[in-house]
């Protein structure tokens, strides 16, 4: 295969990735703009409504793995079109369960919606299967930013979506998760159409022929074995720190922003406030993506994470001295925080493509976003717990005081990892 025939693979590979992630971004809008709200209505408790946000970052947490393992044998087409699937089936689970009232059922739902929130991520991985060496930030900023197409639409939505639900005679706040379920199975059916040859098979397959001619960084990273450049598990110590990096991102976005929509109603805020609220989060955590790979491709992941950690603190500090009434300072707190996750997501993503290889890339990427959810998952379930005890105030700025473990951590990473 030539480089300009591997060069337009990888580009179809993008539109095919954007497409979907457009109607992914979609999807992802609606556990985190009500999820939280309908917990609330349905068991009557404040303390209990961070329930939904650590049960499909759960869910999201099993999917990772079960996509990476399903990549790893049968390619990206295959493991991510499943993800989709079993996120828009779950979608319809929470619709049926808020017209039934029926906990038990909403809470395995939300678990199986996880698998689209997963999914979502996972397919940042499909853009840099082909990608060159120096353009793998940038691989991963383009199928995060297409998210963003979806995910900014998907919170403005709440009131029409409600309308629409209400029509059909289903409660008004199950409005967003009947786009979901519309969204994650039309991406689930773009990918397994169009994603046409399967990237990730198809580098595996460059690589078995050209061993170490495919990603330079991979082979440096999976072949030295000195004591500094590798973590005590045989992982390369890049791949460690950059999860770390991931894991700590998505910890502080999740805990601070699953409480807003909450925090928010309790002070009259109205829900179109809410949806522009957690619409201009969401924005905020997708659309930089295209300059944020250019810049982890300009000056190396390590400064970018730095970044991140000091504007996840930011975040957290504004959300706390925010007036409770302050539409504006919310939004400016939140914002704040869904750019700062970006910042972490794609060092951290670009710092473990570059420590990985085909061969085990998959697999890898699959378990590090476990720990991902599993972090995420356990934010959502302390974070209600913690605004029920302490207040929103106390919750943000813990979370924004967590972020910092970021600085001290990057000093693991070997600098031949840039």
């Amino acid at each position: 295969m030539t480089a300009d025939r591997r060069a337009q693979i990888h580009r179809r590979t993008l539109t095919v990735v954007v497409i979907s992630q457009a109607f992914g971004g979609a999807g992802l809008a609606a556990g985190i703009s009500v999820g939280a709200l309908i917990a609330q209505d349905m068991m009557g408790t404040e303390s209990l409504s961070g329930v939904p946000t650590a049960l499909f970052t759960l869910g999201a947490a099993l999917a990772a793995f079960l996509v990476g393992r399903i990549t790893q044998r049968a390619g990206r087409r295959t493991g991510l079109g499943l993800g989709f699937t079993a996120g828009g089936v779950g979608a319809i689970g929470v619709v049926a369960a808020t017209h039934l009232a029926n906990p038990a059922l909403l809470f395995l739902s939300l678990f199986v919606y996880g698998a689209g929130t997963s999914t979502n991520l996972q397919a940042r991985y499909a853009g840099t299967d082909l990608a060159a060496p120096e353009r793998k930030g940038t691989a991963v900023s383009i199928a995060m930013v297409a998210t963003s197409i979806g995910a900014i639409a998907g919170p403005n939505l709440i009131e029409p979506t409600g309308g629409l639900a209400t029509s059909l005679g289903l409660p008004s706040l199950t409005g967003p998760f009947l786009l979901a379920a519309v969204a994650y199975l039309l991406a689930g059916a773009v990918l397994f159409a169009m994603l046409r040859p399967d990237p990730f098979l198809l580098a595996r397959e460059l690589e078995s022929q050209t061993p170490d001619a495919l990603d330079a960084d991979a082979a440096r990273a999976a072949d030295e074995q000195e004591p500094s450049g590798s973590g005590s598990d045989g992982l390369p110590r890049l791949v460690l720190v950059g999860a770390l990096v991931m894991v700590i991102s998505q910890f502080v976005m999740v805990a601070v922003m699953t409480m807003t929509p909450v925090h928010m109603r309790a002070h009259d805020h109205n829900m179109g406030a809410v949806g522009l609220v957690i619409g201009l989060h969401i924005g905020a955590m997708w659309l930089p993506s295209l300059v944020t790979g250019l810049l982890v491709d300009a000056i190396g992941p390590r400064p970018t994470a730095i970044a991140s950690g000091s504007i996840l603190l930011a975040a957290g500090v504004t959300a706390a001295l925010a007036p409770d009434d302050s539409l504006t300072a919310l939004i400016i707190a939140l914002v704040l925080l869904g750019l700062g996750w970006n910042l972490g997501l794609v060092a951290g993503t670009t710092m473990v493509v570059k420590g990985t290889r085909p061969a085990t890339r998959a697999s890898t990427q699959g378990s590090i976003d476990v720990w991902v959810n599993i972090f995420g998952a356990s934010a959502g379930a302390v974070s209600g717990v913690l605004m029920h005890a302490a207040g929103f105030s106390v919750l943000a700025i813990a979370g924004g005081i967590v972020a910092l473990i970021i600085v001290p951590a990057l000093a693991l990473a070997p600098r031949a990892g840039r």
